[in-house]
């Protein structure tokens, strides 16, 4: 630290008491004319040393090394503490939104926008997200620091994570085993998610395909449509997270399965599903789904010849049991 005692038109000079006299000028002087433009004599200004001393005996200062050393020093203790920041938004490009803070280059990606800012753009047209995300230069954001590089001086930042923190204090109010009405918002290949209100605010959930139903799916879309209201049971929360189920409401057709079925009876079922590990068969009096192993036509070839999906068949019930909910069944040649 040290005190200016003389400014002209390209340097300006600094008092550092019994270390001498520092100057700072040329390209040092170039980079932080914004800040040096409003010093005056007898300011008290932080500055670093880049050369002991120069030709002219002076001790050449920077005043932007100075800045970026304190701002990395505020950095730290703001990622330390996990405080928020508000940073000013003064670039983009399709991975995501570029600015600084106290003078240290920062980003942030596309994925650590909040739900509100993330750019509504169909899967198809991903190039259409940096024309999105111009809109928002110039704009104020709050972010926490997630990521800081010390050896290249670059940090990584996140808006979602002060909205994460949000929904984590939020999801205190609820408990495995509620109940929650919702609004199915998107359907993906492996589940539905599902928005739900909570005084002011929405909060959003996922249902895994498989706590859609008590069958096995191969489409969510079968069992849920976007925009439809439903009820759900909680099963997990998980961090900021929520996990829910369709079929933990609905009777599960496996409780009362040994008074409907027995061991070595004959029964009639639907092929719907052929895979490696053999026939996956429906049957006929309930929704339940069993397993008809492949080991009962030796190979995988073998059973596409002898069976179809969508024809029925005579099988006999080798095993079934409720608590696992599992059946096996062994193929009756006609």
């Amino acid at each position: 630290e040290g005190k200016v005692v003389g400014i002209d038109r390209s340097s300006i000079f600094i008092d550092l008491g019994t270390i001498g006299t520092g100057i700072i000028y040329g390209r040092e002087f170039q980079e932080a004319k914004d800040i040096l433009k409003s010093l005056k004599i007898g300011d008290e200004i932080f500055s670093k040393i880049v050369e002991l001393e120069n030709e002219n005996g002076y001790i050449e200062l920077s005043i932007s090394e100075a800045n970026k050393e304190m701002g990395l020093k505020k950095i730290k203790e703001i990622k330390r503490n996990e405080e928020t920041i508000k940073i000013k938004v003064q670039g983009a490009n399709k991975g995501g939104l570029l600015t600084d803070i106290f003078g240290i280059p920062a980003f942030l990606p596309v994925s650590q926008l909040s739900s509100q800012h993330y750019p509504q753009v169909k899967e198809a047209e991903r190039s259409k997200i940096a024309k999105e995300l111009q809109k928002f230069i110039g704009t104020e954001m709050e972010v926490k620091i997630i990521t800081l590089d010390l050896e290249e001086k670059r940090l990584i930042v996140s808006e979602k994570a002060k909205e994460l923190e949000n929904i984590k204090k939020i999801l205190k109010n609820f408990k495995v085993g509620d109940t929650v009405e919702g609004e199915i918002t998107k359907i993906t290949n492996f589940g539905a998610f599902i928005k739900f209100p909570f005084k002011e605010i929405y909060l959003e959930g996922l249902i895994h395909i498989s706590e859609l139903d008590w069958q096995l799916i191969n489409d969510p879309s079968e069992i849920v449509k976007v925009g439809e209201k439903i009820k759900v049971k909680i099963i997990e929360i998980t961090d900021s997270r929520i996990f829910l189920s369709l079929k933990a409401l609905k009777k599960d057709p496996w409780e009362d399965i040994e008074t409907k079925y027995k061991k070595g009876e004959t029964v009639t079922g639907k092929v719907v599903k052929l895979d490696n590990f053999g026939a996956l068969i429906q049957l006929d009096k309930t929704k339940i789904q069993a397993l008809c192993h492949i080991s009962e036509f030796a190979s995988k070839t073998k059973m596409e010849e002898t069976i179809e999906i969508g024809k029925k068949y005579n099988f006999k019930i080798l095993s079934l049991s409720s608590k696992e909910h599992k059946m096996t069944l062994s193929f009756v040649k006609p």
